[in-house]
């Protein structure tokens, strides 16, 4: 019976692996340009090319206004919009804007919860993407300690 466990777990890895191996190169690509930005525009324009972004009550923004220790700073962001393909964290002050980018299967639930380092008070955005849009919400976090070698 152990040796039909391992063969299973043996066997599930290798699938795992295969997962892996035939993820999209250009997304991997377009994910590590944003990543190296420095800037909000670049992080826009490398994530989401061309497509049109607008403020919406719909996305649900939750960190705190002050953040005493900027290098734990807890987020959340949740919406209801349909059809969300991938949710991203933006802090506009760190030197790499884009803190982070959680890509989303078909019928997930858009509800995701982490924490980012800050370097400085700044704003803290939410993006999140649609086939055909993007979604934001924003808002402004006072970091009394910051997270980023500061």
């Amino acid at each position: 019976m152990n040796s039909r466990h391992s063969r299973r777990r043996f066997i599930q890895g290798m699938v795992a692996v295969a997962s892996l191996a035939v993820f999209p190169i250009k997304l991997l690509a377009g994910n590590r340009e944003a990543f190296k930005a420095e800037n909000t525009d670049e992080v826009m324009a490398a994530i989401f090319g061309d497509k049109p972004v607008s403020e919406s009550a719909q996305v649900k923004l939750k960190v705190p206004d002050i953040a005493e220790d900027g290098s734990v700073v807890p987020v959340s962001v949740s919406t209801d919009i349909a059809n969300i393909r991938s949710i991203s964290l933006i802090v506009d002050a760190n030197p790499n804007p884009l803190s982070a980018r959680f890509n989303l299967m078909a019928g997930a639930v858009a509800d995701i919860s982490t924490r980012i380092k800050m370097g400085d008070s700044s704003v803290v955005r939410a993006a999140v993407e649609t086939d055909d849009a993007v979604y934001m919400a924003q808002k402004s976090v006072k970091v009394t300690l910051g997270g980023c070698g500061g």
